[in-house]
């Protein structure tokens, strides 16, 4: 039978948060902040390309407790959906490019990059208390939604009172920082706006170039359908180099380009061939990767007019063509990422995220919910696989202070 991925109210891991700060620390803390995950429906890897993206925030949420204190160090303690625990004590002065270089940087990074921009505040150490619904290696963007729950709650103590809607583009830079310089995973932006932009019942149409997050309506229900998320449990980080490698290709083949823009670069697939040749190159990689991030940005261009339409056949087509791009020129699909794909029946169905483990969505018929996660689970378990997890996906609202 699948196993489905449990998740608490956001007043009931608000409670486990503050239960736990209390339990490590021995007082109350000063308030309980939540942000989520996110799932990209469509529109991966191009991000680090001024493409578009449309992805929704969760209604999973990973939820800190925060005080200031005294100590001019960040005590942390966190318990993962797993049930794991984990501590650590980073004095603030230690804080910076690659330091510390574990999960603790995604807190710590946040709140020093927003001090540094002087979004957040000035300098402080902080108790924090971490609890989180958001799978760990799913794909789901844990990491964003640690990041994001801190960034607000470390504005809000700093500042007192809550960002507001002009103060986000700080927060996601300062969350965007935290990842890359601090922790040195190499990811675009697209994560932490869909954490801290997200809104209950939208999707959010991001076009990079530009700088705009649109939210726009993603009713399913109201065309019986449902987005089936399959976790596959494979391992899965973004931090080994394989993710690095994939951008560095698209960063280094724009910074030989005029243009300011990736997008503005014309018929950038064969300008990227001659440019593969003359470096010495793998051409036909280069050129793989660069297609990939042309046709997703006008496939996801595509499907927000198709949304726009209210046509979902044209959009679930546009996911499977994704997948096959995803796996077949940037190959960052995995055997059982393949597997899902596949026993989900392709149609409406691609991998999310970064790649190389995590999930795969689906958007089924609502009355074929357990079907199909059945049919991936079969799948999985006869290659040998390890059994998936299940989640039904809705877009809830961004982070925000919890209690």
């Amino acid at each position: 039978m699948p196993r489905w991925i449990h998740t608490r109210t956001p007043d009931a891991i608000a409670h486990d948060a503050a239960r736990l700060f209390k339990e490590a620390y021995g007082y109350e803390p000063k308030g309980v902040w939540g942000a989520p995950g996110r799932v990209n429906v469509i529109g991966d890897h191009v991000d680090y390309a001024d493409g578009v993206s449309i992805p929704f925030a969760l209604e999973q949420l990973t939820a800190v407790a925060m005080a200031p204190n005294d100590k001019n160090a960040y005590r942390l303690v966190s318990v993962a959906p797993d049930g794991k625990k984990m501590e650590a004590t980073v004095p603030v002065d230690q804080v910076g490019p690659l330091s510390p270089a574990d999960w603790s940087g995604y807190v710590v990074g946040t709140i020093w990059a927003g001090t540094e921009s002087k979004v957040i505040g000035a300098t402080q150490g902080y108790d924090i208390a971490i609890v989180s619904d958001v799978p760990l290696g799913s794909g789901l963007s844990s990491s964003a939604a640690l990041e994001c729950s801190t960034a607000v709650a470390a504005f809000e103590l700093a500042n007192g009172h809550a960002p507001t809607h002009a103060d986000l583009p700080g927060l996601v830079d300062a969350a965007i920082r935290a990842e890359n310089e601090v922790v040195g995973a190499s990811t675009g932006g697209l994560d932490q706006r869909s954490s801290l932009y997200g809104e209950h019942g939208k999707a959010l149409v991001i076009d990079f170039r530009k700088g705009t997050t649109t939210p726009v309506p993603f009713d399913l229900e109201a065309h019986g359908l449902a987005l089936l998320i399959a976790d596959t449990n494979a391992p899965h980080t973004l931090s080994d180099g394989q993710y690095a490698s994939r951008r560095g290709v698209i960063d280094a083949f724009t910074s030989y380009q005029p243009e300011d823009s990736f997008r503005d670069i014309d018929d950038a697939p064969a300008k990227a061939r001659a440019w593969a040749t003359a470096q010495g190159r793998d051409v036909d990689e280069v050129f793989r990767r660069v297609n990939h991030v042309v046709e997703e940005t006008n496939r996801t261009i595509a499907a927000a007019g198709a949304l726009e339409a209210d046509d979902m056949d044209a959009f679930r087509q546009l996911m499977q063509d994704s997948h096959e791009s995803l796996r077949d020129q940037y190959e960052v699909t995995t055997p059982e990422l393949n597997s899902a794909f596949e026993a989900a029946g392709r149609y409406g169905s691609r991998m999310t995220g970064g790649g190389f483990g995590g999930s795969v969505i689906t958007l089924v018929d609502a009355k074929a919910i357990e079907d199909t996660a059945q049919k991936i689970e079969d799948a999985a378990l006869a290659q040998g696989f390890p059994a998936p997890t299940f989640l039904v996906a809705r877009p809830g609202d961004g982070a925000r202070r919890l209690s």
